[in-house]
């Protein structure tokens, strides 16, 4: 069951940490490739602003964003701002999203994101979590995959199974940690059934494309190639 009030509580938490950690670089850090390519670190925070601010639009019925174009040349526009100006509207942009996910509203309602993906309002904490705790270990300041909470690890984990499920470019596999938590992902592709094994952060930075999977045991089959997220 998707706990809306938890996920709030854990989205503030991660900014947190994400602003913590920010606030100890300075202009040419932030000016330095970040681990997503053709990005810098200023990159991923401007998105991350742009991101609270896109979301909030999802939670108040309107697109996310205007149009790809808008959103990319946006984040191109904020990425080399100082790092007082950045900081500043990661901070404030964070604020306006829990203010626009802390109100009475109806959570089970569906709301449309990016693309025409649609979900329910409920999940929306969730997925603001997701942009913040994996785009800060795309920052390559010390915050890695092992250093995300294990509750957030299994659930994304679940998440992005359920995401691959059924697709038509992934054969049917079975996906194990080393405590012996599964899940199930693909199956509408021919081959398998492939059998995935690791520890849960190898098995998230596979599933998430941070990682080529060079860690897990497969058995099977070779190792599924996924779809960009």
């Amino acid at each position: 069951m998707i706990d809306h009030a938890h996920d709030l509580d854990a989205v503030r938490e991660a900014t947190d940490r994400l602003l913590s950690a920010t606030g100890k670089l300075d202009d040419a850090a932030l000016a330095e490739p970040s681990r997503l390519p053709g990005w810098s670190r200023g990159h991923v925070v401007a998105h991350l602003s742009r991101n609270a601010d896109a979301l909030v639009n999802v939670l108040q019925g309107r697109p996310m964003y205007a149009d790809s174009e808008t959103r990319d040349r946006d984040i191109e526009r904020d990425a080399p701002r100082p790092k007082a100006e950045q900081l500043a509207d990661l901070a404030e942009s964070a604020a306006r999203f829990v203010d626009a996910a802390s109100g009475p509203a109806d959570w089970s309602r569906t709301v449309t994101l990016r693309n025409g993906v649609t979900d329910s309002a409920s999940r929306i904490p969730f997925r603001r979590r997701i942009e913040v705790e994996l785009h800060h270990v795309d920052l390559g300041i010390g915050y890695e995959l092992e250093d995300l909470p294990d509750e957030f690890v299994t659930r994304e984990i679940g998440f992005l199974a359920e995401r691959f499920g059924g697709h038509p470019d992934v054969v049917s596999t079975g996906v194990a940690d080393d405590k012996g938590r599964t899940w199930t992902t693909g199956g509408g592709a021919e081959g398998g059934p492939v059998a995935v094994r690791g520890t849960a952060p190898e098995l998230l930075g596979w599933l998430c494309g941070r990682r080529d999977g060079s860690a897990l045991t497969v058995e099977g089959g070779p190792l599924p190639a996924l779809p960009p997220l």
